[in-house]
């Protein structure tokens, strides 16, 4: 199909995909010039350490971390989490809230662990959760942002003094409110709105949390294989370390964004985000081929935006024929969800201007008619 597109219709950067994220290209130029002092460093020594350092720090101040609060830096990604909060965290029982199908995966990780009760309370997909303890729960997991549905938990559940609450911030944190002091274990991947690579996790642990795992880990018949020790993830963060030997580059990429975001504040990240959401959003419920797939305003993402599109619109040719011509990425669907749906981040680098040109240039593609199912 030819279509000649106007040029101010064209985003700046052709990036909105939920993960990786818009890496800032300046980053990586910054890098070329710190790289023989940095690049091929062992992670023990003072400039690898000095930049986990430097993220821990920075961390602390943009999500307002209380002090007795741990920041764990380790290798493996949130993913790898969803493993040690089963191996290391959880006594008996567990309860998990899913809404889509990373929370899913969470709760599948600790159902396959044979020592521990799992709990699936799930709703489907496109809706939020409404989220208690549960009767026997030691551990209650929740999904701040479910990157498949566009899908924002907020309200998070009280817990009593037996219990944790642990959070998957994963495509939200830094972007979506959350009082970090409400919750035991709060952890993430920086490849979202923190705009680095994957490959490494974040964990903010509460004193509760870390007493937990010294409780844990005195059971002498509980295995606890190295990988998910979260003993040897405090001990190695204590020190600005990870256990394994991190990709420098990542820290890198993270340390340059946390700071640029700390610069502003989280307040004016926020509003930035909310602008966002209320532009994609409003273009979604008023134009005829589309609406918004989350139903309920207050349980719509500020960082992942999913919208259904009209089955007279194939958006699996649009999305491909964007792609070819390197004009935008990264705007399809979650595959497992099988909607004929849009997925289009909203996270910090991507700018207001460009997802204006966005849904301008999706609006001039639909109506050309080129894209009919």
């Amino acid at each position: 199909m030819s279509v000649n597109i106007p040029q101010h219709l064209i985003p700046s950067d052709p990036r909105f995909g939920c993960g990786p994220s818009l890496i800032r290209l300046e980053d990586l130029a910054r890098l070329q010039q710190q790289g023989p002092h940095l690049l091929g460093t062992s992670h023990r020594k003072e400039p690898v350490k000095a930049l986990c350092r430097e993220i821990q720090d920075n961390l602390r101040s943009y999500l307002n971390v209380p002090q007795d609060y741990s920041i764990v830096l380790g290798n493996g990604g949130a993913t790898l989490l969803f493993d040690m909060v089963g191996l290391g965290l959880v006594k008996k029982r567990i309860v998990h809230h899913v809404c889509g199908e990373f929370s899913d995966k969470w709760f599948n990780a600790s159902r396959r662990i044979p020592w521990i009760e799992a709990e699936k309370r799930q709703v489907e997909n496109g809706q939020g959760n409404v989220m208690t303890q549960g009767e026997g729960a030691d551990v209650v997991a929740v999904t701040l942002n479910e990157t498949s549905t566009g899908v924002m938990n907020t309200l998070l559940p009280d817990v009593d003094e037996h219990c944790l609450l642990a959070v998957d911030a994963t495509s939200g944190a830094g972007q979506v409110a959350c009082d970090i002091s409400r919750t035991d274990l709060f952890f993430f991947s920086p490849q979202k709105v923190f705009a680095s690579e994957g490959g490494l996790f974040v964990a903010l642990l509460s004193p509760k949390a870390k007493a937990r795992i010294a409780e844990v880990a005195a059971d002498r018949e509980r295995y606890i294989p190295v990988f998910a020790d979260w003993r040897l993830a405090l001990s190695n963060s204590e020190q600005a370390q990870t256990y394994n030997t991190p990709a420098v580059v990542t820290l890198w990429l993270f340390a340059e964004q946390v700071k640029r975001m700390n610069a502003l504040g989280f307040a004016q990240v926020e509003q930035q985000a909310k602008e966002k959401a209320e532009w994609i959003y409003q273009w979604a419920q008023t134009h005829n081929s589309l609406s918004c797939y989350v139903a309920d305003p207050r349980a719509r993402s500020t960082t992942v935006a999913t919208i259904d599109v009209a089955d007279s619109v194939d958006v699996s040719k649009l999305t491909a024929w964007l792609e070819q011509r390197q004009l935008v990425y990264g705007i399809d669907g979650y595959r497992a969800l099988g909607r004929n749906q849009l997925r289009i981040a909203l996270f910090h680098n991507i700018s207001l201007e460009d997802l204006k040109k966005l849904t301008a240039l999706i609006d001039y593609l639909i109506d050309c008619g080129g894209f009919a199912a």
